[in-house]
């Protein structure tokens, strides 16, 4: 017997983990540059995007690390429905988006996927 929770089990979000990815999208991908984020992306001709998360030791021990991770990560996958598909992307946190207010991490993640042309057509 199954049982219906009545939500739908969180879909797994494809990440980039290899050394070599993460160098070519730095070296030949395009940036864009906030305040809380860094967002590199370079088209990846699989039909889906693939997300890679870093934060440098710079900004705190592994909690606050992993707080940032963990913020990045979900920005992205609740603006995942308003991308383009097709995409590898980096994000690279800065010192805001450890403490900074949630709504403007999120604000930045969205404009700089806009000044990226990442956004779906028709989304504003």
């Amino acid at each position: 017997m199954t049982v219906l929770t009545g939500s739908q089990p969180m879909k797994k979000t494809a990440t980039i983990k290899e050394n070599r990815t993460f160098q070519r999208i730095y070296k030949r991908g395009r940036s864009a540059l906030t305040p809380f984020l860094v967002l590199y992306c370079r088209p990846n001709n699989l039909g889906h995007n693939r997300l890679g998360v870093t934060v440098s030791t710079k900004l705190g021990g592994a909690v606050v690390r992993n707080r940032a991770r963990r913020r990045l990560r979900e920005v992205y996958r609740l603006a995942q429905p308003n991308l383009k598909q097709g995409y590898d992307l980096v994000l690279v946190a800065r010192a805001r988006s450890v403490n900074g207010p949630y709504v403007r991490l999120a604000a930045a993640f969205d404009r700089a996927c806009a000044q990226l042309g990442l956004r779906r057509e028709g989304e504003a």
